[in-house]
Parts: C-alpha cells; structure tokens; sequence
C-alpha cells in the first residue's frame, strides 16, 4: 500500500510564529501529530531540535533573501 501525502498550502501573513508572534516562514509538521509555525529567527533558533521531532518540513525562509524583479521602463 502507498500513500501519497498532500503538499503543504503556502504560508500566509496571517500565519503567526509559535514563539513569538512573527509572520511564521517554517511550517513543521510533527511526528506525534500537530504542527508548529516559526519565523525564521526561532527557526534557526530551534532547527537542530525540530530535525528530531519533525515528520516534514515546510520552509519559506527563501522569501526573505528573494530580490524583487525591477519594473520595465
């Protein structure tokens, strides 16, 4: 039997780190069930410990380096 498992839905702005309130860039999906959101600090912050309990990693953490692209003249 195999089962497929669904991507993750974007984050939003909406969605709030689970430490302290930022807009959340890690979505990490737990091994016992549930899931945390962290902003990128307390995702690095927290990174070697989620390794352990995570069954997935969702991470937009490259929104923060992304350069805009320039408007045609």
């Amino acid at each position: 039997m195999t089962t497929a498992i669904a991507p993750s839905a974007p984050l939003t702005a909406e969605d709030r780190c689970d430490r302290c309130g930022a807009q959340a860039y890690l979505r990490v999906e737990l091994v016992s069930g549930g899931e945390l959101l962290f902003c990128a600090h307390h995702a690095r912050e927290h990174g070697e410990k989620l390794k352990a309990v995570a069954a997935t990693v969702h991470d937009e953490t490259h929104k923060l380096t992304d350069k805009p692209v320039p408007a045609a003249d």
